[in-house]
């Protein structure tokens, strides 16, 4: 494209855009007329209109002297520019009588300013005004003159002439500081090429859509710069005449920081930091919005800090104060990144549990809330004890609306202070009968090992080939005489939760090395012994060096423990899994993948790890005499195993057929009731003496 094509589009651009021009446009009393070095009429007012009769659209890229200068001072007016352009002989302000399109005569008073533009390109503008105001247009023209010349200078945003494909033509700016890289780095090349993807990407499809819509497209982005990050604000508009766009850029840093100041003062507390009840309420809208559209559950959680009127009176509003900071992050602690911790108000917060499922339910939530209190909280060298009320409601069960269901998790509080505080308490009558009895065998398990409530049975196994027994599972059971037998279903689960798994495992591990030890001797037969592991287990530092010792004092050799462990162990994936896994393997003590089949990655995991045998879970062995897909899983299950060199454990076998089926099938041992429930130590002596099947 030609120069003066450039200078008539950038004419245009600043006209639609240039404070200076768009005086000139309103103001029809003075006409002003622009060209660039070669005489082409680069801009034409309402006034020079009005003057000399030719439309904008006339005038814009004719000959200055061939369409307003009378041909008799045309070589004059010709040679005058080029002194000016040349020699810098400025044209002085004169009377002078012009042409209009009519023919007519016109008299004006001509003032004239050349300057020097941002591409080095000299623009000469006229400004003529009647003779009858000649006094009036002399100031105004004087007054214009030093306008035009400080205009560009004076105006902070960035100008970019682009194709449309994106590729930059040209650009002006005052200040290079909001270039986001130099001028020689970006010209003749696309902005896309140049700017973030992100950014580039905002660009691009604003780009189209002008292109296609016509009009002016704005939005907003940010960019690192090297002085920190800086948001803009990009302005694009369409020049199809041409085929080009111009693209106007504003810094709006500090407008963008004062919204973000104003806005976090609207939404969040300015004490905690966390949503307040405006934000918090929405957000729960919103996530009720999201539950109904994925058919999930959620829930909301309203905890009050118990007695916290009483510390903040005693000690005063600051230490109180404090006390709301530190309660606040470690409530933050606790929740998901999708999930919201929010202040209602005085000592009152709110939790909005997401997607609820079993991995991540309210209970559990619930319960590392509690625990995360019991901590002291240490506050100017002094040491508070303080506990939460939670009340949970959940979505859809106790309410489909935001209000029914903080009305239902408020009660649900009131009634978890009435239990005593310093606990939970579900909306529903149903749910807290679950957390009483819940609540009631964590009491009782306190203590339970120390009154010799546990016992270990044990459920044999068998070699089906050679119709004997191998070995034996250990399973744990307990009595308590106040709650009677309670399951390992409903037990085992909140001794994982609270840690008491622990002392409970190696309880198990010692009685059933002892026993085994005794059933070895007794019948001289190398039996084995299958132990599970719980994932609270593994983070026990000392879990390696316990079984060392407790093989080495039952005198019983490593080949001779098996460990069974979930897919749920592995599912976690913390190293100090891995690394306890290969530290066993290292001993020569036998890994077991027990409830094979019920997880997603189990074959995964048989090829990371050094398992021994392979456990199917009962669920595919009840069906297998009748249902023929059963039947086909386990016989892949089996083959599979015996590919990867395992030995294969067919748990809940209970009839005659399955048996049979298993045996044809090529499964290795046998374990169920069909053989033998799980009996205490003595009664499998008596019963492994006797067996014959």
């Amino acid at each position: 494209m030609e120069s003066c094509e450039i200078a008539k589009v950038l004419a245009h651009q600043y006209t639609l855009n240039d404070p200076l021009h768009h005086i000139f446009d309103e103001v029809a009393a003075i006409s002003v007329q622009g060209y660039d070095e070669n005489r082409n009429i680069i801009y034409w007012n309402k006034g020079s209109e009005l003057l000399y009769g030719y439309k904008k659209e006339e005038a814009l890229g004719q000959k200055l002297e061939q369409l307003i200068i009378p041909e008799s001072m045309r070589e004059f007016v010709i040679a005058a520019h080029s002194d000016w352009l040349n020699k810098g002989t400025q044209i002085p302000s004169t009377e002078l009588t012009l042409r209009h399109k009519n023919g007519n005569n016109v008299s004006v008073f001509s003032s004239h300013v050349l300057f020097t533009n941002q591409y080095n390109k000299k623009h000469m503008y006229c400004i003529d005004v009647d003779l009858a105001d000649v006094k009036h247009a002399q100031a105004q023209a004087l007054f214009k003159e030093h306008m035009l010349e400080a205009a560009f200078e004076a105006i902070p945003d960035l100008f970019f002439l682009m194709q449309e494909d994106g590729t930059i033509i040209d650009y002006h700016t005052s200040n290079k500081k909001n270039l986001y890289v130099e001028p020689k780095d970006f010209i003749g090349k696309p902005m896309v090429d140049i700017l973030p993807d992100k950014v580039a990407s905002k660009f691009k499809a604003t780009i189209a859509k002008v292109i296609l819509k016509k009009g002016i497209e704005s939005f907003e982005y940010e960019l690192k710069m090297p002085y920190g990050i800086a948001f803009f604000e990009a302005r694009i508009s369409h020049l199809p005449e041409h085929n080009q766009v111009v693209t106007i850029v504003r810094d709006i840093t500090e407008t963008h920081k004062t919204a973000e100041v104003i806005r976090h003062h609207a939404y969040f507390d300015t004490l905690t930091l966390l949503p307040n009840r405006f934000l918090a309420l929405d957000r729960l809208s919103q996530m009720l919005s999201e539950a109904k559209r994925n058919k999930e559950k959620a829930a909301i959680l309203f905890l009050d800090l118990d007695d916290f009127k009483k510390v903040n009176d005693s000690l005063g509003h600051e230490v109180g104060d404090k006390l709301l900071i530190e309660s606040a992050n470690r409530l933050n602690k606790v929740v998901r990144k999708e999930d919201t911790v929010g202040r209602l108000g005085g000592d009152e917060f709110i939790v909005l549990l997401r997607g609820l499922s079993e991995e991540h339910n309210a209970v559990t939530i619930a319960e590392n809330l509690l625990n995360i209190f019991r901590e002291p909280f240490t506050i100017d060298g002094r040491e508070l004890l303080l506990t939460l009320s939670i009340g949970i409601a959940i979505y859809p069960d106790n309410g489909h609306c935001s209000s029914d269901l903080l009305r239902n998790a408020d009660s649900a509080m009131y009634q978890a202070k009435a239990l005593g505080r310093n606990t939970y308490s579900f909306f529903t009558k149903d749910m807290n009968v679950t957390i009483l009895r819940r609540l009631e065998v964590e009491e009782q398990m306190h203590g339970a090992l120390e009154r010799d409530e546990f016992e270990v049975y044990y459920q044999a196994q068998f070699d089906v080939k050679n119709n004997s027994i191998i070995g034996a599972e250990a399973l744990l059971r307990w009595h308590n005489p106040a709650l009677g037998n309670i399951t390992p279903d409903e037990f085992i689960p909140i001794a994982e939760h609270t840690g008491l798994i622990v002392p409970i495992g190696q309880f198990v591990v010692k009685q059933s090395l002892n026993f085994l030890n005794e059933w070895q001797n007794q019948h001289q037969r190398h039996y084995r012994m299958a132990v599970n592991l719980s994932p609270r287990q593994f983070r026990d530092a000392e879990l390696i060096n316990f079984i060392q010792k407790s093989l080495h004092d039952a005198k019983i050799t490593a080949d001779c423990l098996e460990l069974e462990i979930t897919e749920g162990v592995l599912m976690i994936g913390q190293s100090y899994i891995d690394k306890a896994l290969k530290e066993l393997n290292k001993l020569g003590i036998k890994l077991s993948m027990d409830d094979f089949g019920t997880g997603y990655s189990s074959l995964s995991y048989l090829q990371q790890y050094a398992f021994d045998v392979l456990k199917i879970d009962r669920s595919f062995i009840q069906g297998i005499p009748k249902n023929e897909a059963d039947c086909k899983l386990v016989n892949a299950i089996i083959a599979m195993a015996q590919s990867l060199g395992l030995k294969i454990v067919a748990e809940g076998v209970e009839t005659k057929e399955q048996v049979e089926l298993l045996s044809t099938l090529g499964c290795d041992y046998l374990q169920g009731y069909y053989f033998s429930k799980p009996v205490p130590a003595k009664q499998l002596i008596t019963f492994s003496s006797d067996f014959n099947y």
